[in-house]
């Protein structure tokens, strides 16, 4: 990634028209060929862009250096540069993305682990129990033996709730395991997904991140 910092003026020609005045801005060059342009004011969205593919190219006009930004549409970014105050390039390497925290899947791990947030005595059977329609997130049993089929989601919405009751219809068909109850666990469950879920002899469990994490601690609360 190339980063300039300079006093420039822009002017965009393609489907619009449009012109950036003379002020001190950041430009973005990155490795994939586009172009951006902040100001020192804005969390993330630029002043203006050139998205990529596209070409640039540098050259000079008696004291200032002219960036033309081409892109497959012909459209063109024209920064005039007159005074630079930084140029520097790094190499950034490959990014790995955005890990979201509190995802269903570590969700899943913290409870399984955590099985007494849905009550006493409960002994785990599986995670990602399988089935043919697709895996459980996590099977259990009660102090009586009895068969617990867990569905988490971030979010309770309904879809979670029909999915949790395609496993039950099917885990319920088998002799070795049946009666199988079902439990929807969720961050936020959404009060449409909870009617859904208890007229079908669904519990609705919400479950605290933090708490799973040893982060918050509900006798620390003032509130």
């Amino acid at each position: 990634m190339r980063l300039v910092i300079a006093t420039c003026s822009v002017d965009y020609a393609g489907r619009l028209s449009a012109h950036l005045p003379q002020a001190t801005r950041l430009l973005l060059v990155k490795s994939d060929g586009s172009v951006s342009i902040h100001a020192d004011d804005r969390a993330y969205k630029p002043l203006n862009w050139m998205s990529p593919p596209c070409t640039l190219t540098e050259s000079h006009d008696d004291d200032t250096h002219i960036w033309t930004v081409v892109n497959k549409a012909g459209e063109q970014l024209i920064i005039t540069l007159h005074e630079v105050h930084h140029d520097s390039s790094h190499d950034l390497g490959i990014d790995p993305g955005l890990v979201k925290d509190g995802v269903e899947a570590h969700l899943q791990e913290l409870l399984a682990i955590h099985l007494d947030t849905f009550g006493p005595d409960l002994t785990l059977v599986r995670r990602e129990f399988p089935t043919p329609i697709g895996p459980v997130d996590i099977v259990c049993r009660d102090a009586n033996g009895r068969t617990i089929a867990i569905e988490i989601k971030r979010r309770g919405e309904i879809d979670g709730v029909e999915q949790l009751t395609r496993y039950l219809d099917l885990l319920n068909r088998d002799p070795l395991i049946a009666p199988v109850r079902g439990i929807y666990a969720a961050q936020e469950i959404k009060p449409q997904a909870r009617t859904l879920a208890e007229d079908r002899g669904i519990e609705c469990v919400v479950v605290d991140y933090d708490a799973l994490r040893g982060i918050d601690e509900p006798g620390l609360r003032l509130f």
